[in-house]
């Protein structure tokens, strides 16, 4: 399978490392906002079902993700329905919404990776769980991030790895 990547691997100012996917939806930013913010939205796309107190410094509760046990995070920084960014499992998660002249939203997630290694596994994590917010802001069903490691987890993984994107972090799920 070819896969068609829409991640970038950057060097943020700080010297981190990180991910960044564009997506643009049909949708007016207060809508995008709800995919986000919302936790029973989440839960249809993200890794993980996620409660927070939408405030700096408040909890995030992660829960669900069959990949990693349940954990605390921290919202980092929040505009609503510009900007949410939190930690989660040592990454930082950014994400930024900006709407566009014709009643859609630009919807830019940023992922700061704690650890170069996991840039190709992470990608390929991150396009199975955008494709399910594709599907889901269509009104589309998708299976999203937990159909286990099966297609098109692996292509997308492969395609990554081709691409020069660090890879070598351990998958959760996969035997060792």
């Amino acid at each position: 399978m070819t896969a068609d990547l829409t991640g970038t691997y950057l060097t943020l100012d700080d010297g981190r490392p990180a991910i960044r996917f564009h997506r643009d939806y049909d949708h007016p930013i207060d809508r995008v906002w709800h995919f986000v913010t919302d936790p029973d939205e989440l839960a249809g796309w993200f890794p993980a079902r996620a409660e927070m107190d939408l405030r700096p410094g408040g909890a995030v509760t992660f829960s669900g993700d069959p990949g990693m046990a349940d954990h605390p995070g921290r919202i980092i920084a929040v505009d609503p329905p510009r900007h949410l960014s939190f930690e989660w499992g040592g990454d930082e998660l950014h994400f930024d919404l900006e709407a566009l002249d014709d009643g859609r939203t630009r919807f830019t997630l940023t992922n700061v990776l704690v650890a170069r290694d996991t840039a190709a596994r992470n990608g390929a994590g991150w396009e199975v769980c955008l494709s399910a917010l594709d599907a889901k802001a269509r009104g589309d069903r998708f299976e999203g991030p937990h159909a286990g490691l099966g297609a098109p987890w692996q292509g997308f993984y492969e395609g990554y790895v081709a691409a020069g994107f660090p890879s070598g972090a351990a998958i959760p799920g996969a035997d060792a």
